[in-house]
């Protein structure tokens, strides 16, 4: 069966080898996530070039997303690997401290003493640890230990409430921009954007590389929740960062976070993937949490496009079986997923031509009760407008571009397929059109199908005709 919602797995060293990502792909990956927190540029060209061999051996379609590091705020490095903090303990953040010990460890962020005042909680290693600020002393923060616990090196730091003014794009995540252009990615996600602002530079920076991955804005920053649909409008979708978010705003605060943000991003027609934490459990388990399987299919029945693994593909013991676990429940999941179809499209107003077209094919297409939706596009536009709206009707995005093939990899219901024809006669490209989705064995003669396609052919975002028709009609009506 089919699954709607799509898997981005992130690779590492538990699915770096050739046979493990082969299954992996097999199992239902949509889309690989190379995290550029961890590798040199060099491992992350070497991981791509894997993937695209992997396709081709066993042809299918997987997306490519590059994940920038940002400006992760960490503690340095202890003398001895780690530190025990116990309730009471005064312990000193030193932006001057080469190397920790037990009462004072270094920052990577040299700014942070000017970030916060006494009063102001640091939540480190995702909230694990909690340190009161008592005084800014130069370049020192010191503290006082509220919730203790083992410290070990490159620990993340939190400001609860969020506040500080580290710029989301660093030195090396514009490097980074240039290694996703050159692997050609086919996403770009970056971490903690505060301001659409944010993402242009993004999006400016990748366009000087050479590159054109779709952008994708970690929402992980309490500042990015007022500047939401800022945000979304300067990218093409968000990831739901549950971790990083859930220490600045409360971890309670999430979930109702998560549906707010799903449902936005689809009013705007964007994409959204949720993630972190998604199956932690399976990193050492061969089987997931009750909690889990909610989780992920509660996200399912928010609408987000994609669910993410993280750690459980990169480095855990069963990378394969996460994969089925979670495919598995997303399609359980999916099957009882309401069809509001004639409500969404209640006080909507569409002012595009080929908007319309994509709305129109929804419609009938469920009032139909056709096969299959087939949306001949250059861009990926108009899959990616039917998607936003579920109408239990798969989508089969029809292109003749490989980038637009591997960048529908991630909206929600879409299927991609090449189309290989060349021409200009529209009736020869719908005839076409009709044999790819035979040949790939999603429809069978007699079956209802809607199509969408340009005219112009070959011109991106000229979509303006509807057809129904009725697979092998035009051989019986062939002389």
């Amino acid at each position: 069966m089919k699954r709607s919602t799509k898997i981005v797995a992130t690779l590492g060293p538990a699915s770096s080898d050739p046979a493990v990502l082969e299954r992996m792909i097999l199992a239902g990956v949509d889309v690989v996530r190379l995290n550029f927190s961890h590798g040199t540029a060099a491992d992350h060209l070497k991981r791509a070039e894997l993937v695209r061999e992997t396709c081709r051996k066993i042809d299918r379609t997987v997306g490519i997303m590059a994940d920038l590091q940002g400006p992760k705020i960490r503690v340095g490095k202890f003398k001895d690997g780690k530190v025990a903090l116990n309730k009471g303990d005064k312990f000193i953040l030193d932006a001057d401290c080469e190397t920790g010990d037990a009462t004072r460890v270094g920052l990577d962020y040299k700014e942070l003493p000017r970030d916060v005042r006494p009063g102001d909680v640091l939540l480190l290693d995702d909230g694990k640890i909690v340190l009161d600020v008592a005084s800014v002393k130069g370049n020192e923060i010191h503290t006082v230990t509220r919730h203790g616990g083992t410290l070990s090196n490159n620990k993340g730091i939190n400001r609860q409430g969020g506040g500080l003014t580290a710029p989301a794009l660093t030195p090396k995540d514009i490097d980074d921009i240039r290694t996703a252009a050159q692997m050609k990615a086919d996403y770009l996600a970056v971490s903690f954007p505060k301001s659409g602002a944010d993402m242009y530079m993004a999006k400016e920076l990748m366009r000087a590389a050479g590159g054109d991955s779709l952008l994708i804005a970690k929402i992980e920053r309490a500042e990015a929740i007022p500047a939401l649909e800022d945000i979304m409008n300067a990218c093409d979708g968000i990831m739901v960062a549950r971790g990083d978010l859930a220490v600045e705003v409360g971890d309670a605060s999430v979930p109702a976070l998560q549906k707010r943000m799903i449902r936005t991003a689809r009013e705007l027609n964007k994409l959204t993937i949720t993630a972190t934490q998604m199956m932690e459990s399976m990193i050492s388990s061969p089987v997931p949490t009750r909690a889990e399987v909610s989780d992920v299919a509660n996200a399912v029945l928010d609408g987000t496009d994609a669910v993410m693994l993280s750690a459980e593909s990169a480095s855990g013991q069963y990378p394969v079986e996460t994969i089925e676990a979670m495919s598995r429940i997303c399609v359980e999941a999916e099957k009882s997923h309401p069809v509001t179809l004639d409500r969404e499209f209640l006080d909507r107003v569409f002012k595009r031509v080929d908007q319309s077209i994509a709305m129109a094919a929804l419609f009938t297409a469920y009032h139909l009760n056709v096969k299959a939706i087939a949306a001949l596009t250059e861009s990926g536009s108009t899959a990616l407008w039917m998607s936003r709206l579920n109408c239990g009707v798969p989508i089969y995005a029809l292109t003749s571009q490989t980038n637009t093939r591997y960048r529908t990899t991630l909206f929600r219901d879409t299927y991609p397929l090449m189309v290989k024809y060349v021409g200009h006669d529209r009736e020869e490209l719908l005839e076409e059109a009709e044999a790819v989705l035979v040949r790939s064995g999603v429809v069978a003669e007699g079956d209802l199908i809607v199509l969408t396609i340009g005219e112009p052919i070959g011109k991106a975002g000229g979509t303006n005709t509807m057809k129904i028709v009725r697979v092998g009609d035009h051989k019986r009506r062939a002389p």
